[in-house]
């Protein structure tokens, strides 16, 4: 089994992670911070929206099984990529949009997906998914690592995550575990 690691921002990570430990081919999420200044940042931190970082998912999956640009198609889903610094009521630098990459590789089939979207005109606004080289991954607490599935009654996870994470069944239904 070989194994690669994608690693997305796309609003808070409760969203992200609630759906893609369902697809299949994704063998663990981790939700944590990067793109920030400092080291070691607490949740606390972030949401001061003083270190730089943002809220991201770190996805292991098998590319034999799922590939990047699938991870992608699903992000590009599941979050509004045309808000700069936003996600719904979730405001600040730390729910920007971003593909973090790994690789060359990982770089053009991100800005091939960006250039696709935007030329079939797949949303109102243009798409201001930052792109940066993936830097030092923090792990978030362990509190928020599989938030969703174990928090599903809590109002934000009702109001926001559900939602997400609903629509991302219905329309990859064939990828799910």
């Amino acid at each position: 089994m070989s194994q690669a690691i994608a690693t997305l921002a796309g609003g808070c990570f409760w969203c992200l992670d609630g759906v893609y430990t369902r697809l299949r081919g994704v063998e663990r999420v981790v939700s944590g911070y990067m793109g920030g200044h400092i080291a070691h940042p607490t949740y606390k931190q972030v949401c001061n929206a003083d270190t730089g970082h943002a809220e991201v998912v770190q996805i292991h999956y098998d590319p034999n099984e799922i590939r990047f640009e699938d991870l992608l198609e699903v992000f590009f889903v599941i979050h509004d990529p045309t808000t700069l610094n936003r996600q719904g009521n979730d405001v600040g630098p730390q729910y920007r949009s971003a593909i973090f990459y790994h690789s060359a590789e990982q770089r053009a089939a991100a800005e091939a997906a960006i250039a696709a979207l935007t030329a079939e005109r797949a949303f109102a606004s243009p798409i201001v998914t930052e792109l940066a080289p993936a830097s030092t991954f923090w792990p978030a607490e362990g509190y928020h690592q599989g938030y969703f599935d174990a928090n599903p009654y809590q109002p934000y996870c009702m109001a926001v995550v559900a939602p997400k994470v609903r629509k991302a069944v219905e329309k990859f239904a064939a990828r799910l575990k």
